[in-house]
């Protein structure tokens, strides 16, 4: 190769270069390969106070049924060019049922769940087995399970949805079925049969032993993750491990068949923090997104910090580093995609000490 370019010659490879469909390594490298990842999604907090008011207006203005579906508003992040996804892998959105309104049957090809802040009149109804949605309680709908909504009670119900649209999007494995236009059981049992079976920690029924990657429990009930959540920080008062780190107590939602995570696409967690304590600040190259259940406190999230309320969530975009400060005792839910990362050998991630 001579030292001497021929500019006329390179514009011409470049020309046939792009009539035949093709890019050249050496002018991507930078775009395809960077030194650290580099996601265009951004840091970004929405208030409660603001999304509760919106999904009432739409309460009144925009009907539930057969076509749009579901009444649920997503979170698009500023930094995805008006997309409809909170991060490039996850979706997040909050659903809005009023009183008597019943969303019709459907399923798909990614799984879902549902997390509850406040409220108690609704039933998701999960192949056939009808499960009261509470608040604190996450409910699952995994993978291809059909499933629809109806409400029982006086007051419209809000909760946050999050499933791996985005991701599933991009690996052109989307599939979608309606069901019946309403929801043929309509029953409000105090337990689902789901419950009934799989809710007894460290007991398996031997009815079912086939392991399954979804989760066979479509209920993890508040009063239990806050029964597992306060033993933590009891047993960190009496001198014995257990928590996360120092006042930071923090479970994972596992499958009750293999102790994996309960959805195979979605980690679901629930944390706690005592008033006063300042985690350690985290990185990951997956990303995710936190809502607060209970409590106030701050966020701390690449540079920028956000306060927090009762059910305002944030988005952490993968490498941004992330440190909370709980004010009063603070209950956080998280879901994220880092069990896709481990899967594919991609997960990275650390902890930098807490600092005085």
């Amino acid at each position: 190769m001579t030292d001497v370019i021929d500019e006329g010659a390179l514009r011409q490879l470049y020309d046939d270069f792009a009539a035949a469909s093709l890019k050249p390594l050496w002018t991507e490298i930078g775009n395809l390969q960077p030194e650290f990842p580099q996601p265009d999604a951004l840091p970004h907090r929405w208030a409660w106070a603001d999304l509760l008011p919106l999904a009432e207006r739409a309460g009144d203005l925009v009907p539930v049924g057969r076509g749009g579906e579901r009444r649920a508003i997503a979170l698009a992040n500023p930094g995805l060019g008006g997309q409809p996804f909170a991060t490039p892998t996850l979706w997040a959105a909050i659903q809005y049922l009023g009183a008597g309104e019943v969303a019709p049957s459907h399923r798909h090809a990614q799984g879902a769940f549902r997390f509850v802040v406040r409220g108690e009149a609704v039933w998701t109804v999960v192949n056939g087995d009808p499960v009261q949605m509470r608040a604190g309680d996450l409910l699952l709908t995994p993978s291809w399970h059909w499933h629809g909504h109806h409400h029982v009670g006086d007051e419209p119900m809000a909760w946050l949805d999050g499933l791996a649209i985005p991701l599933v999007k991009k690996l052109d494995a989307s599939f979608f079925e309606f069901g019946d236009d309403g929801i043929e059981d309509k029953a409000t049992p105090e337990q689902s049969r789901s419950e009934r079976l799989w809710a007894h920690a460290g007991r398996r029924p031997l009815s079912a032993l086939e392991n399954k990657p979804n989760s066979p429990l479509m209920a993890y009930r508040w009063a239990d993750t806050d029964a597992a959540l306060a033993a933590q920080l009891e047993l960190e008062d009496e001198g014995y491990p257990g928590v996360y780190e120092p006042g930071h107590a923090a479970l994972r939602f596992t499958n009750p068949m293999t102790g994996g995570d309960a959805l195979p696409t979605l980690r679901t967690e629930m944390h706690r923090l005592r008033a006063g304590t300042t985690t350690s600040t985290q990185r990951s190259t997956g990303s995710a997104v936190w809502q607060t259940f209970r409590g106030r406190g701050t966020a701390e999230l690449a540079g920028q910090r956000f306060e927090l309320a009762e059910g305002d969530l944030i988005t952490v975009p993968a490498w941004a580093p992330l440190r909370f400060t709980a004010q009063t005792q603070l209950d956080l839910f998280t879901f994220n995609d880092h069990r896709i990362l481990e899967v594919l050998n991609l997960a990275r991630g650390g902890t930098e000490p807490v600092r005085p």
